[in-house]
């Protein structure tokens, strides 16, 4: 596996493959390495010759008081799995490389509307630095095909209208959610749960499994809404949100829309979850 730090030699790499004529793949990550991203990789690998995984804690998505300092950094181990994946490159930037001139002051990309509602009202300026991240990394990498795990379905939606809006070249792949055997979604910041909170963990995907099947079966949005917030309540969850939308676009779902996703944000003592269920209104 190539290890890149910096960018020329990256982009070096990349101009050998495309004059090789070899299908290339990026797979965005902040490392911690889970079955998650590794089930990103091997979609990656199923379509494309050569496949970049990227590890950057972005600290643009960031808040003053969030996690940046403390969350989980393990190169050693992430370079080892991806070695055994066979994945062709690493890059590992530092941020000096990322942002040579400073956080302060650095162009920024702004997806306008996406940006604002759900996880985007709880961490402002959340998605600005993730769009602003990964416009960077596309433009380094340039590669073919991206790959993000549907997990982060408002990042997945995000990403896909700066697609589509700057005229990117680049096929978005979503990646299933993979879950631990009791239904919790994998996250790098499952490791900060206690044993009593990774025990309550699970409620929150099957809170949004039993409001999905609430609107199959007529019941109110905000009705199942509100419902599903007062059950993580009670179980022991701090909801942020739980919202119900189209699955296209995120928008507020129309009576005749019937691809829709039940998106949730929730905390357990100072970790935050999220996860999402998406369905069909037509059983």
């Amino acid at each position: 596996m190539l290890i890149f730090h910096e960018i020329a030699p990256l982009r070096a790499q990349r101009a050998e493959w495309q004059r090789a004529g070899l299908r290339v793949a990026l797979v965005p990550t902040m490392g911690a390495l889970h079955a998650g991203h590794l089930s990103l990789i091997d979609q990656a690998q199923d379509c494309c010759d050569r496949v970049v995984v990227s590890l950057f804690v972005n600290p643009l998505q960031f808040g003053p008081n969030e996690d940046f300092d403390r969350y989980p950094r393990t190169f050693d181990q992430d370079c080892q799995q991806l070695e055994a994946r066979a994945v062709h490159g690493l890059f590992a930037p530092s941020e000096q490389a990322i942002y040579p001139d400073g956080r302060e002051g650095h162009t920024r990309v702004h997806v306008p509307g996406l940006s604002e509602m759900l996880c985007g009202c709880s961490r402002p300026g959340f998605f600005e630095g993730v769009a602003t991240v990964v416009t960077k990394l596309f433009n380094i990498v340039q590669p073919d095909v991206a790959v993000f795990g549907a997990k982060d379905f408002q990042q997945l939606v995000v990403i896909r209208r700066l697609v589509k809006d700057l005229n990117l070249p680049i096929e978005i792949l979503a990646g299933p959610t993979v879950r631990e055997a009791d239904g919790l979604a994998m996250s790098s910041r499952n490791a900060y749960l206690s044993t009593e909170q990774r025990a309550l963990a699970p409620q929150l995907q099957q809170q949004l499994q039993a409001a999905a099947q609430a609107v199959q079966q007529g019941a109110s949005l905000a009705a199942v809404e509100a419902e599903a917030e007062a059950q993580l309540s009670t179980a022991g969850l701090r909801p942020d949100y739980v919202r119900v939308r189209r699955a296209a676009d995120l928008a507020a779902p129309r009576p005749d829309d019937e691809s829709l996703v039940i998106l949730a944000a929730a905390y357990l003592g100072s970790t935050r979850l999220i996860d999402n269920c998406c369905f069909n209104t037509k059983r």
